[in-house]
C-alpha cells in the first residue's frame, strides 16, 4: 500500500523490456544519483522553511509569508538568490585548502545520508559494519570545518574551527559509545538487522539502558550540528559566522545545506535504532492484533519520515528554548557527565544482554 518498492520493480520491469542489461544498469545508477540528491535538496528546503517558522512561532510571530501561501516558496527563493550571489575571491587564503574543505563537509554529510534507510525497499548504504561506517564517515565534516577555518586566513574563522573541532570530536565519543549500546543489544552492527530486530518491539521498549542511550545520543548529536545551545563555532555576537565567514554565494550556502541535512540524518539514525526505522509501531500482545493490523497498513516511508521529523521538531525545541552555553560548560557537560554515564551505560548493557536476558528467559 503506496510502497516505494512497487513503484521500484515497475521501473525496473519496464527498462529491462526495452533496453540490454548495461543500459538498464546505467540509467537506474543514473536515476537512483539524481533521485537521492534530490531527495537530499529538498530535506534540506524543508528544513530550513521548518525552522523559520518553528523559530517564528516561538517568538511569537509568522515567519516568511510572501513568498507563495503561508510563505512555503521562501526557500525556493533564497536558493535562486543564492546562486545569483558572486563568489568572492581572497587574496591571501590557500585557495586549494579553501574549497577542499567545502568538498570534504558535502562529501561528508552525503555519504552520511546515504546510510539512511527511508522505507523497507528504499535503502542506500547497507554493509555488515554499518554502525562504524557512519561513525567513520561523518568525521570528515570535522575535517572539512578545520580546513575551512585555517585556510580561510582569518583569526575569527580559526577561532570558530578549534572550537567545533573540540566540540564535535568531543561529542562524537558518546554519540558513538550510544549507538554502540544498541550493538550490544542487537547483537549486530547492520543497520538492516538492527531495524529487523525492532519488527515485534522498538529497542527504546526492550530495555531500560536504552532510553538513557537515546538521551545522551540526542544530546551528542545536538551538538554534533552546531545547533543552539551548542552553537559556539558560530556565534554570531563573537565571531561573525564563525568558520565560514569568507564563503559567499553558493559556497556559503552549501555548508548550511549540510548542517541541516546533518540535522536530518542525525535524527534518522537515532530513528534507525533506537524507534524501530521504518518499522510501524506494535504492541506484543494478542489482544492487540487488530492494532497492530491497522499499523501495518500505514506505509513503511511515512513511519520513518513521521519519527525523524518528531526528534527534528525535539532539536528545534531545544534551540529555540536554552540559551548558548559557554566553551567550558560545553566541555564540561561532554567529559565529566555524558562520557562517564555513556561508558557505564553501556556497561550495564552489557550486564543486561549477557545476565539478566537470560535469566529471566
Amino acid at each position: 500500500m503506496l510502497e516505494v518498492g512497487g513503484i521500484l520493480s515497475w521501473i525496473h520491469e519496464a527498462l529491462s523490456s526495452s533496453c540490454p542489461e548495461w543500459l538498464t544498469l546505467l540509467i537506474e545508477y543514473v536515476l537512483i544519483g539524481v533521485g537521492f540528491l534530490a531527495l537530499y535538496a529538498l530535506i534540506a528546503l524543508i528544513l530550513i522553511l521548518l525552522e523559520r517558522k518553528v523559530c517564528a512561532y516561538y517568538q511569537c510571530r509568522l515567519g516568511p509569508m510572501r513568498a507563495g501561501f503561508w510563505g512555503l516558496l521562501q526557500p525556493f527563493a533564497d536558493m535562486i538568490k543564492i546562486l545569483m550571489k558572486e563568489i568572492i575571491p581572497l587574496l591571501k587564503n590557500d585557495k586549494f585548502l579553501f574549497f577542499t574543505a567545502l568538498f570534504l563537509v558535502i562529501i561528508g554529510s552525503l555519504c552520511t545520508f546515504g546510510a539512511l534507510q527511508f522505507s523497507k525497499d528504499l535503502v542506500g548504504i547497507d554493509f555488515n559494519v554499518g554502525v562504524f561506517y557512519v561513525l567513520a564517515i561523518s568525521s570528515l565534516g570535522v575535517l572539512g570545518i578545520l580546513l575551512a577555518g585555517w585556510s580561510s586566513n582569518n583569526k575569527y574563522t580559526m577561532i570558530g574551527a578549534m572550537r567545533a573541532g573540540a566540540q564535535l570530536v568531543s561529542y562524537e565519543l558518546s554519540s558513538g559509545l550510544s549507538l554502540l549500546t544498541i550493538v550490544i543489544l542487537g547483537g549486530t552492527m547492520q543497520l538492516s538487522g538492527l531495524i529487523e530486530a525492532q519488527s515485534e518491539t522498538w529497542f527504546l521498549f526492550q530495555s531500560p539502558f536504552t532510553w538513557i542511550a537515546m538521551v545522551i545520543y540526542l544530546i551528542a548529536g545536538h551538538a554534533e550540528t552546531n545547533r543552539g545551545p551548542f552553537d559556539l563555532p558560530e556565534a554570531e555576537s563573537e565571531l561573525t559566522a564563525g568558520y565560514h565567514i569568507e564563503y559567499s554565494g553558493i559556497t556559503f550556502g552549501l555548508f548550511y545545506v549540510g548542517e541541516y541535512v546533518n540535522m536530518f540524518t542525525i535524527a534518522g539514525i537515532g530513528t534507525m535504532v533506537f524507534l524501530g526505522g521504518w518499522q510501524p509501531f506494535h504492541i506484543n500482545a494478542e489482544w492487540a492484533a487488530g492494532f497492530n493490523g491497522v499499523m501495518d497498513m500505514i506505509p513503511t516511508w511515512l513511519w520513518f519520515f513521521a519519527k525523524a521529523f518528531g526528534l527534528v521538531m525535539l532539536s528545534l525545541w531545544v534551540r529555540w528554548s536554552f540559551p548558548r552555553l559557554r566553551i567550558d560548560q560545553l566541555l564540561h557537560l561532554e567529559w565529566k557527565i555524558l562520557m562517564p554515564i555513556s561508558l557505564l551505560n553501556m556497561l550495564l548493557m552489557a550486564l543486561w544482554v549477557t545476565v539478566l536476558v537470560p535469566l529471566f528467559a
